[in-house]
């Protein structure tokens, strides 16, 4: 797979670092701009991370992938200035359908969240 630009990842810094046969890693800088009334990493920029590996993920074998669902469970508060990394695999596929998983840890390897994502698989993509 060619790795396509997502203009919202180009946008708020966020780097493709590896992607795979389902699966992908991304790293995104949590800058002040992302800060919530607490100070932290808002969890609406953590759930963008999580779903931008996921996409990438789901559409790195061919065919064209969109998400059906997705939940995340936020475990711990990330700060700003945390260089966030979402790692993506895909658990399993059948048919039209697919199921990952997403880790959203810190740099330091602790892990702020966790998502599944379900997807539906379309045509062979061009």
């Amino acid at each position: 797979m060619t790795a396509v630009v997502d203009p919202t990842c180009e946008a708020l810094g966020i780097e493709l670092e590896q992607v795979g046969a389902g699966r992908a890693r991304l790293r995104m800088p949590a800058t002040a701009q992302m800060a919530n009334l607490h100070g932290t990493v808002h969890g609406g920029y953590l759930f963008l991370l999580a779903d931008a590996a996921f996409a990438y993920a789901c559409n790195s074998q061919g065919a064209l992938a969109v998400a059906h669902s997705a939940q995340i469970s936020f475990l711990r508060a990330a700060a700003v200035g945390d260089q966030l990394v979402a790692e993506a695999v895909q658990v399993e596929r059948h048919g039209r359908s697919g199921v990952y998983d997403v880790t959203v840890t810190r740099h330091t390897g602790e892990v702020i969240a966790v998502f599944r994502g379900n997807t539906i698989f379309f045509a062979t993509s061009s």
